[in-house]
């Protein structure tokens, strides 16, 4: 599986946001743009908090049984597995949300009667803000969930057997 790179992740953000943007001057244009759901960022932050708190767990699990602590749990493959593909699948859902709230912000924000969507423009915004917490705790969980260098020169690879 390939590491998300910011790089990409930024490349989602900036054209969906830019699509967002387009779509919400064309909805104002026909019609009033609809509110902003105040549960977004509460649910983004909780999606970050649920990857921090897997990233820490599997942080101190794998500490642990490198420095051959007694008593170390180890981490099984396959739990390891599944926490990279929800930290990475967030990370990618998150960047395209947060990308619409951008847009629909910034549409917001342009209006002449700013008072009027005031609230709405702050929620988009801490919807942004808990949307890159989300990406920032994925990367953290995938740079955890990375295996080790291979001193025979491959990277991330099983040693070969003798």
């Amino acid at each position: 599986m390939k590491p998300l790179r910011l790089r990409l992740l930024l490349g989602i953000f900036v054209v969906v946001t830019a699509l967002a943007w387009a779509g919400a001057k064309l909805w104002n244009s026909l019609d009033t743009l609809p509110g902003t759901p105040a549960a977004a960022p509460v649910v983004l932050a909780a999606v970050a908090v649920v990857l921090l708190a897997v990233a820490i767990s599997l942080r101190g699990r794998l500490k642990a049984v490198r420095d051959r602590a007694p008593g170390a749990k180890g981490v099984d493959p396959l739990l390891a597995a599944r926490a990279l593909v929800l930290g990475q699948a967030s990370a990618l859902v998150s960047a395209v949300v947060s990308g619409i709230y951008a847009g629909f912000g910034i549409e917001l924000l342009t209006l002449p009667d700013l008072d009027a969507h005031h609230g709405p423009a702050i929620t988009a915004g801490f919807a942004v803000l808990a949307g890159a917490g989300v990406v920032a705790a994925a990367l953290w969980l995938q740079h955890i969930c990375k295996l080790p260098e291979d001193g025979e020169g491959g990277k991330g690879t099983m040693p070969s057997p003798r």
